[in-house]
């Protein structure tokens, strides 16, 4: 029987990696499938990991029927979907993806984030954890910067973290949004990079204000 799987980490863990081997796997044992993705850093239409590994794939839109988008394109049937960015989809398209399992008998392999940059799941990650039949944390945990595994997604702009703003919003060099991944700790605490070394060695002389220690 087919079943929806959903598999989750904080950025930098390998997930769209994994999501090109699957794709590459299945391909090799002779099955058709299906990449689709939303919102990718690299543009619509592409699945992009941090190691440089690219494909092309189906950029499903905000409105997108996720039933209607696999049952009716053209060419052979499929019999497995991989999605990519899944904490993107809306509840409803999660609620297409189970249909595609349940009614059609397709697999479903879905990938994401868990949480946003607040720590709050996503709408879409949220209905994944409820009707999805395997639900997995990836064994890969990024790092933070003290060193300790990295669970949480955190924005910053201009060097500062932040907690309030869009919760979808690609990171943009040019508007100075950007991502890091954090330890508890340091997302709660709000530090999104090391202190300066300069800082520490001011802080221990007892010279100027003291950063925040741990």
């Amino acid at each position: 029987m087919a079943q929806l799987h959903y598999r989750h980490a904080a950025m930098n863990s390998g997930k769209s990696t994994m999501v090109l081997q699957y794709r590459y796997t299945y391909a090799a044992c002779g099955r058709r499938g299906l990449l689709m993705t939303r919102l990718d850093r690299a543009g619509n239409g592409i699945v992009s990991s941090r190691i440089g590994l690219t494909a092309d794939a189906l950029e499903i839109g905000m409105t997108a029927d996720l039933t209607d988008l696999v049952l009716l394109r053209p060419g052979p049937r499929v019999d497995h979907v991989i999605v990519d960015e899944a904490q993107f989809l809306s509840p409803d398209q999660v609620d297409q993806l189970a249909a595609l399992v349940d009614d059609h008998d397709i697999d479903v392999f879905a990938f994401g984030l868990l949480s946003d940059f607040r720590g709050l799941q996503f709408p879409g990650s949220a209905r994944l954890v409820v009707l999805a039949d395997v639900v997995e944390a990836l064994q890969v945990y990024p790092m933070c910067w003290c060193g300790q595994p990295a669970r949480m997604n955190a924005r910053v702009l201009n060097g500062v973290m932040v907690r309030d703003g869009d919760t979808v919003m690609v990171g943009d060099t040019e508007t100075g949004v950007g991502y890091v991944v954090l330890c508890r700790r340091h997302h709660r605490a709000g530090q999104p990079y090391a202190p300066e070394p300069a800082l520490l060695h001011a802080a221990a002389a007892g010279v100027g204000p003291s950063p925040m220690m741990d």
